[in-house]
C-alpha cells in the first residue's frame, strides 16, 4: 500500500486537474499559452486586427466585445453586413430605426445578432466609434460563382462602387482557394468560379478596411476564421492593396480541452482562442 501512495497522489493531482473547466485559452503563433494582458499590448500598436470569429461561439463573440472595450481608440468593420447596407446600418447606429426596421431594410441581420452583434454595435455606438460594413453584396458574389470574375466589369458604375477595384488580383494557388477545386473536397464541381467568389468577398472585405482605416484607430475587422486564416484571403489582400498596415490575426479553434495547442493547428494566426469543443453555441 505505502508503495502505491506516490501513484495514487500524482492520479488525484491528475484527475483534480482535469476537472477544472475553462472556457479559453490565448496562445501565439507559436503555440505558446499567453495572457490576455500580453495579446492586448499588441493589439494596441495594431492598424488592423482581422478577428476570425466562428459565427456560432459566444466566447468568440465576448473575446471581440472585451477587446473593443479595451482599445483606447477603435472602429469596427463586419463581414455580417454588406457594403450595400451601409446606409441602413448608419440610421440604425443613429438611433434612427430599430432592430426590426434594420432587418427588414437589409438582407436579414444574423440569427445570433441580438445576442452576439447588438452588444458590439451598442459598444460602438457609446464610443462614436465608426461601423463599417465590409461583405461583398451576395448578388455579386453568386454573379461571380456563376460567371467568373469578367461578369463584374460589365456592371454601372454605382455597382462598382461597392466592389474593389476591377478585376481583383487572384492567385488560385493559394491553399485556402486550391483546397476549394482539389479532388475529395466536395467542391470539384464547382470548378474555378467557387474560389473566386470566396475571393472577391475576401478582396470586397480587404479594400473596405484599407479605405475606412484612420490613423491612431485601430481597425477592428469581424469575420469568419477562414476568411483570414493562415495569414490568407482577407490578410493576402490587404497585403496588396496596403502592405504599410500592421495588421494582427486572431482566429478561434476549438478543442476537447484547451490546455494545450494541438501541434497542427499552431500558427494559423498570430493569436488563438482556444475554447471547448462542448462550448454552447448562440444558435
Amino acid at each position: 500500500m505505502l508503495r502505491l501512495l506516490p501513484f495514487l497522489f500524482l492520479a488525484s493531482t491528475y484527475l483534480s486537474a482535469q476537472s477544472e473547466p475553462r472556457a479559453f485559452a490565448l496562445f501565439d503563433k507559436k503555440g505558446k499559452e499567453v495572457s490576455f494582458k500580453k495579446m492586448m499590448k499588441e493589439l494596441d500598436d495594431a492598424d488592423i486586427i482581422l478577428f476570425g470569429e466562428y459565427h456560432d461561439n459566444p466566447i468568440a463573440h465576448w473575446m471581440e466585445l472585451t477587446i473593443a472595450d479595451r482599445l483606447p481608440g477603435y472602429d469596427l468593420g463586419m463581414e455580417m453586413f454588406e457594403t450595400d447596407e451601409q446606409e441602413p446600418l448608419d440610421r440604425f447606429l443613429a438611433g434612427e430605426i430599430t432592430v426590426g426596421d434594420l432587418d427588414s431594410l437589409t438582407g436579414g441581420v444574423w440569427p445570433n445578432f441580438k445576442t452576439d452583434y447588438l452588444p458590439l454595435l451598442d459598444l460602438a455606438r457609446r464610443d462614436s466609434a465608426r461601423v463599417v460594413a465590409t461583405n461583398t453584396p451576395r448578388r455579386f458574389a453568386r454573379m461571380v460563382f456563376q460567371r467568373g470574375f469578367v461578369v463584374l466589369q460589365s456592371l454601372p458604375a454605382e455597382d462598382q462602387a461597392l466592389l474593389p477595384p476591377l478585376p481583383p488580383p487572384y492567385d488560385p494557388e493559394l491553399p485556402s482557394y486550391r483546397a476549394m477545386v482539389m479532388p475529395g473536397q466536395g467542391m470539384g464541381h464547382n470548378g474555378e468560379n467557387f474560389p473566386k467568389a470566396q475571393a472577391i468577398k475576401d478582396a470586397t472585405m480587404a479594400w473596405y478596411i484599407v479605405k475606412n482605416v484612420r490613423p491612431g484607430r485601430t481597425f477592428l475587422h469581424l469575420n469568419g476564421s477562414y476568411h483570414s486564416d493562415d495569414y490568407e484571403g482577407i490578410g493576402w489582400y490587404l497585403r496588396r492593396y496596403k502592405p504599410q498596415l500592421r495588421v494582427v490575426t486572431i482566429t478561434t479553434l476549438e478543442q476537447p480541452n484547451v490546455d494545450r495547442l494541438q501541434a497542427e493547428l499552431i500558427g494559423k494566426a498570430d493569436y488563438t482562442l482556444l475554447v471547448p469543443d462542448n462550448m454552447i453555441k448562440s444558435y
